[in-house]
């Protein structure tokens, strides 16, 4: 397993950062650790049992699509394709999902940024895990909150 606190540091933080301020913010950084932690245990980047999701945060590719062709490619989003494209040469292509941890978590951000409702406060571990699960694994999904909070509790105890 990745080291949590060196994919936060080196990965997650800096890349929030690129996005600018909107897309900064502990909250957003504790969510993006929470819901990688949850969705693949810092382990898979190819889902369990051979399905479409993919990366260290279980994008599946019809998501990542979707995110461009419904929010990034309308001229509003133009500063955000700019900061993302910093990140890979290939912005669009789902199968970067794959390898790029960069592109993952800007991806990622780009999903949590759509929803309307604001992100839970930094440090409220519960609410994030009901963001996660609302938001992000959908009520179809096979995660609970309960997982997601005792993921992050050993992640981080472990350290």
């Amino acid at each position: 397993m990745l080291s949590p606190n060196d994919l936060e540091k080196r990965v997650v933080v800096p890349v929030l950062k690129s996005l600018g301020p909107k897309l900064y913010t502990p909250a957003a950084v504790e969510l993006l650790m929470g819901t990688a932690l949850q969705e693949s245990g810092l382990r898979h980047l190819q889902q369990l049992g051979n399905g479409p999701a993919r990366g260290l945060w279980q994008m599946e590719p019809a998501t990542h699509d979707d995110i461009w062709d419904n929010f990034l490619l309308f001229p509003k989003q133009a500063s955000f394709v700019v900061a993302i494209k910093k990140w890979t040469a290939n912005a669009g292509d789902p199968t970067e999902l794959f390898g790029n941890l960069n592109y993952q978590v800007c991806m990622t951000r780009m999903h949590y940024y759509r929803v309307s409702a604001p992100l839970p406060a930094a440090g409220d571990l519960h609410g994030q895990a009901a963001y996660w699960k609302k938001h992000y694994n959908t009520i179809l999904g096979a995660g609970s909150e309960e997982e997601y909070i005792e993921n992050w509790e050993a992640a981080y105890h472990e350290v």
